[in-house]
């Protein structure tokens, strides 16, 4: 962010982590010398039906850790509680293309979903920027790996079988998070318990 804002004048990033990675995003909204003034920011999915008050909010959470803490100049949170959820996605998508984030922090689930793309709605050539599952609104696949820089971060030992996959198996909707092979700037946070199942430590 540092580097973005000193050569470009801002720097615009989506933040799409996990509630058990609250720590990060408490360091990160601690950390001294970024000018928050000249971030945009994004979340990568929403509950359908939840409201930034809801309990399991991914804004919430967002809210909570970062957000509120930090003065960023922007934070476009995507709205769950919505009764169009289809209207949510395109007014979304269109306000992706006036902002193209430039990063994205991004967890991985157990069976190595991002955001809410999990093997059931992938779609690596989805021409959807943003779209509705059963259960979210959530940015695609093609979205987020349309940012330049990717930082993925994944801890314990329940990640361990989807960073193997990630890292070592086929590149395949199975596992969205695998298309992360084919971006030539993604960069891996792993501690040891999901790193454990990897044949080769990185």
């Amino acid at each position: 962010m540092r580097r973005l804002i000193a050569e470009r004048g801002r720097a615009i990033g989506i933040f799409s982590v996990e509630a058990s990675q609250a720590e990060l995003l408490d360091r990160l909204a601690q950390t001294e010398g970024i000018e928050w003034t000249r971030v945009i920011g994004f979340h990568g999915s929403e509950l359908l039906g939840a409201d930034e008050n809801a309990p399991h909010s991914q804004r919430k959470f967002l809210f909570n850790h970062l957000v509120r803490r930090i003065p960023m100049v922007e934070f476009h949170g995507l709205r769950g509680e919505a009764a169009n959820p289809e209207a949510v996605c395109a007014n979304y998508a269109e306000l992706l293309k006036t902002r193209s984030p430039d990063f994205a922090l991004l967890g991985i689930g157990d069976s190595g979903q991002l955001a809410a793309i999990d093997s059931r709605n992938c779609d690596f050539s989805d021409s959807c920027a943003v779209k509705p599952t059963d259960s979210a609104v959530t940015l695609t696949i093609p979205t987020l790996v349309a940012c330049r820089s990717l930082f993925l971060i994944a801890t314990g030992g329940e990640k361990r079988q989807a960073v193997k996959a990630l890292i070592e198996g086929e590149i395949h909707e199975s596992c969205p998070a695998s298309i992360l092979q084919n971006h030539s700037n993604t960069h891996l946070f792993l501690d040891k318990e999901a790193a454990s199942g990897l044949t080769h430590i990185i």
